[in-house]
């Protein structure tokens, strides 16, 4: 019988949810996929739900297989998505099928929103970024659609919460998933019930908050009968997924950035305290809670979005769609030939993302990218320049400068990505690790059963497990004009 200790981290995202089976022997985090299934928006009636019932039972099955694999469970802890939340009742009932945040129930909410708060006032109070889809509006929208459900409802309990609750019986929340909701304080990490008042929302649904890292509760009774695992720990690791992918950075000392690079990628540096400025309400930066009491100072860009809608216009078509293909072709094509603003609004919903691409290059006297490599070019480019505008932003709102920055996630397996990231930030790019939220979520239950005391100790953990690549910029003197060349947004 083996001696590591074995955790499981759920990660839910918004197109497909995975439990990994992390073994951890003392020095080293070795990581297993265990159950992989997909997740979506379910289309009623003309809105967006999601299939909260079909994830509890995916996560019921992945525990019952380490169960029949003989494999008794030291923790577990679920990271998902943010913002997205679920109503209950009075006897904890779901009143409602959680609503996907691309519902169109929040469309012009903000706006109405701001006639009854001003924005920078609800910046000042939150430190969160202005998006539609925020808890805030979402509720805020639920008011003026549905008032006899918010007037029924007796508990908000945000996605890993509620998935949380029914394996437990324990209907709280945790720090890091309730920062994204633009409700919470973070300064005092308590609910701003003056905020919501302004807004007539009805604050005694709020959970109480707990710190990342601390006990959730055990499985109920019916729950370990069913699958087995009694007395397994759920943990409050860190629930949101960014969050958890943070905690997995290796970095070293205070002069590292990192991104979170996916469908979106996250642009940030980890701080101890908030920074609510002006400055920063200009350039939409956020402050969302981390582990260990930290604050992720970060934005929201967008991230490969922009070449999966590429992929899947072109394997419909039957041309070259996976990134074997498209990487080689893309390093032989010519360097900064064409260039658009990845927050183009055009670029925002799914659709034919070549075509949108050379229209955007036509409409600014740009050459229109042709070919897949051309094009998977001009997407790398820039996004690369988007993280060298970011980065100068970020370095003068927070005063001191990034030498180091750190890609995590799935975007950290794009070499060519990585090395145009380093050519146009003029900065060094460690890529690595590429399943950094599960690792991160693995961490913290270890954090949280004194395995280890500090996110030093836990980063030190990742290097000593994952291999990580290092990458040098290289001098390029047309990435200093490039930017001013980028297609404009319409």
């Amino acid at each position: 019988m083996s001696s590591s200790l074995n955790y499981l981290a759920f990660d839910l995202g918004a197109s497909n949810g995975r439990a990994l089976l992390g073994r951890f022997d003392g020095a080293t985090l070795q990581l297993e996929e265990l159950h992989r299934f997909p997740n979506g928006p379910v289309a009623v009636r003309g809105r967006l739900y999601w299939d909260a019932f079909a994830l509890f039972e995916q996560i019921r099955r992945a525990i019952g297989l380490c169960t029949n694999r003989g494999v008794p469970l030291d923790a577990l802890g679920i990271d998902t998505w943010g913002v997205d939340f679920a109503l209950l009742g009075a006897r904890r009932e779901l009143l409602e099928m959680p609503r996907h945040y691309r519902d169109s129930r929040t469309d012009g909410v903000m706006q109405r929103v701001f006639e009854r708060v001003p924005r920078a006032e609800i910046y000042r109070r939150t430190g969160i970024q202005f998006m539609a889809l925020n808890t805030l509006y979402q509720l805020f929208a639920a008011a003026a659609e549905s008032p006899r459900l918010l007037a029924a409802a007796d508990r908000l309990l945000f996605m890993p919460d509620l998935l949380a609750f029914w394996l437990t019986g324990v209907d709280r929340s945790e720090r890091s998933i309730a920062s994204t909701s633009q409700m919470l304080s973070p300064r005092s990490g308590e609910w701003d019930e003056e905020l919501l008042g302004k807004l007539d929302l009805p604050a005694r649904i709020l959970p109480e908050v707990q710190p990342t890292g601390t006990l959730c509760g055990p499985l109920s009774g019916e729950i370990a009968d069913e699958v087995g695992q009694a007395g397994a720990p759920l943990i409050h690791t860190a629930c949101h997924d960014t969050a958890s992918a943070v905690v997995a950075v290796p970095g070293r000392g205070d002069d590292w950035a990192y991104i979170s690079s996916g469908t979106w990628s996250i642009v940030g540096v980890e701080r101890d305290d908030p920074l609510i400025t002006d400055e920063g309400l200009a350039a939409n930066f956020t402050n969302e809670a981390g582990a260990a009491g930290t604050i992720r100072f970060l934005k929201n860009v967008p991230g490969l979005w922009l070449l999966q809608e590429c992929q899947r216009t072109w394997a419909a078509q039957g041309a070259p769609s996976r990134y074997e293909e498209l990487l080689p072709a893309a390093d032989a094509a010519p360097q900064l030939a064409s260039l658009v603003h990845t927050e183009d609004p055009r670029f925002m919903q799914p659709g034919d993302m070549p075509a949108r691409i050379r229209q955007a290059c036509r409409e600014a006297g740009q050459p229109e990218p042709r070919s897949p490599g051309e094009v998977t070019r001009c997407v790398l480019e820039s996004l690369a320049l988007t993280y060298r505008r970011e980065f100068a932003v970020l370095e003068r709102l927070i005063g001191r400068p990034i030498r180091t920055i750190h890609v995590v996630g799935g975007g950290s397996q794009n070499p060519l990505l990585n090395q145009l990231t380093a050519d146009a930030t003029g900065r060094p790019v460690v890529a690595g690790p590429a399943e950094a939220t599960a690792i991160g979520n693995l961490l913290v239950q270890l954090l949280a059963q004194g395995r280890a005391c500090t996110l030093a100790e836990l980063r030190a953990i990742v290097s000593r497990s994952v291999s990580l690549k290092r990458y040098e910029p290289r001098q390029h003197e047309a990435w200093e004009q490039a930017e001013s060349r980028m297609a404009r947004p319409r």
